[in-house]
């Protein structure tokens, strides 16, 4: 009979601490994967090549994007204005159907002035797509001058299309190849630096005003209604020592929304600021996910320590009836919910690592990728860690109240 209650003592330690751990895995997966992606997005942005940024509600919402970086570009202490607009397309390689693809068209000089460190070393030094305004084939808004149909692709895609520099694809706005537009290859791009968002490192990269004519943001009718001449964003670089001080940066935002009043200006340093605080209030949300587990978890804890009291009723009531205080026995339960919380608490660390590594190995290419960027922060483990232990302290009360709450007389029936 004693040897099935320590079985049944055993299988009920057991499902506590497994209660606990799997509390704790899913806080580990969650802070650790969030948190690397979000350092990583913060790094990306504030390694960029620009320190200002124009965009526009609506999509392509930037209209005379080839004068309005002009315009920015004349400004004094601005090295230069980069419009860009990102765009999904259709590819056809020499064998096979539609590869749906983001492309990007660019300015050419201007694309690579504001290319951050790392995704300068992933292009050409000079972009060979056309001149290097862009002025020729844009012709000062009549789109009429000669097209180069030139195009970069990124190392990772001209594999999968079995192309290389010098061969022919065809960009099309649709699925439909009869809408496609031959395209020579000029450039591989290195190797695409990995990213959970559009970039030009993982993006076919041609002249703005090549993409704009091929999807229809050119002019409101081919070459013949209004300029519409649009891109997402302009990308501003300042000159020399000016990208560096604050001072410079923001006065020269301020000059670039007096040319634009109706759109959106944004220093690096906002975007910064503003992406600190998303990741605050991420952070804040994983956290309350967890809770429910985390909840969970330890009320079962707290059952377990209770029904351990009731199959110890016996000798508790015999320490209790020796003198034993009872800041002694509160201490012997607080010690039992701190020993199951912990061997749950090590045990859910180490499944959430392993569930990260089984999710790097075997999940999909986008899981894979964001789970590359897991950071098992050993400030943020321990602060879970030492919370949950906390917590388990807590848990213990209930089965200290059950203690001191026997009957001696009965107990010791």
């Amino acid at each position: 009979m004693r040897r099935l209650r320590l079985i049944h003592h055993g299988f009920q330690m057991a499902f506590a601490v497994a209660a606990v751990a799997a509390a704790v895995a899913l806080p580990v997966v969650l802070l650790s994967v969030g948190g690397g992606v979000s350092q990583h997005e913060l790094s990306v942005l504030q390694n960029q090549g620009f320190e200002v940024e124009v965009t526009a509600p609506g999509l392509h919402g930037v209209q005379g994007a080839h004068g309005l970086a002009g315009r920015i570009a004349a400004l004094p202490e601005v090295g230069s204005a980069s419009p860009v607009l990102s765009s999904a397309i259709d590819v056809f390689g020499p064998t096979g159907g539609a590869v749906p693809t983001l492309a990007e068209g660019v300015v050419p000089e201007a694309f690579s002035a504001a290319l951050g460190p790392s995704e300068r070393p992933l292009f050409p030094a000079t972009l060979p797509i056309g001149d290097p305004s862009d002025s020729g084939h844009f012709d000062g808004g009549t789109y009429q001058g000669p097209a180069v149909d030139d195009v970069v692709v990124p190392s990772p895609f001209a594999q999968d299309l079995g192309v290389s520099r010098g061969s022919t694809i065809w960009l099309s706005p649709t699925a439909e190849r009869s809408d496609a537009v031959a395209f020579q290859i000029t450039a591989i791009a290195g190797a695409a630096a990995a990213t959970l968002g559009p970039s030009a490192t993982n993006a076919l990269v041609l002249p703005l005003s090549d993409l704009q004519l091929l999807t229809g943001f050119a002019r409101s009718n081919g070459t013949t209604g209004a300029l519409l001449d649009s891109a997402d964003t302009v990308e501003v670089v300042l000159t020399g020592a000016a990208s560096t001080e604050p001072g410079a940066v923001a006065r020269v935002a301020s000059q670039v929304q007096a040319l634009v009043p109706f759109y959106s200006v944004s220093t690096l340093a906002d975007q910064v600021g503003q992406a600190h605080q998303a990741t605050a209030v991420l952070s804040g949300f994983y956290i309350a996910l967890s809770s429910v587990g985390l909840a969970v978890g330890l009320i079962f804890l707290a059952l377990v320590l209770v029904r351990r009291v009731e199959t110890e009723r016996q000798s508790i009531g015999i320490e209790r009836a020796l003198g034993v205080p009872g800041r002694q026995i509160a201490a012997m339960m607080a010690g039992r919910g701190v020993v199951l919380g912990g061997a749950g608490t090590a045990a859910g660390l180490v499944t959430g690592w392993l569930v990260v590594e089984l999710f790097g190995r075997f999940g999909s290419a986008s899981v894979q990728l964001a789970v590359g960027y897991a950071v098992f922060d050993p400030v943020t483990l321990g602060a879970l860690a030492l919370a949950v232990l906390g917590l388990s302290v807590l848990a213990s009360l209930g089965a200290t109240r059950a203690a001191l709450g026997l009957s001696i007389p009965e107990a010791l029936r």
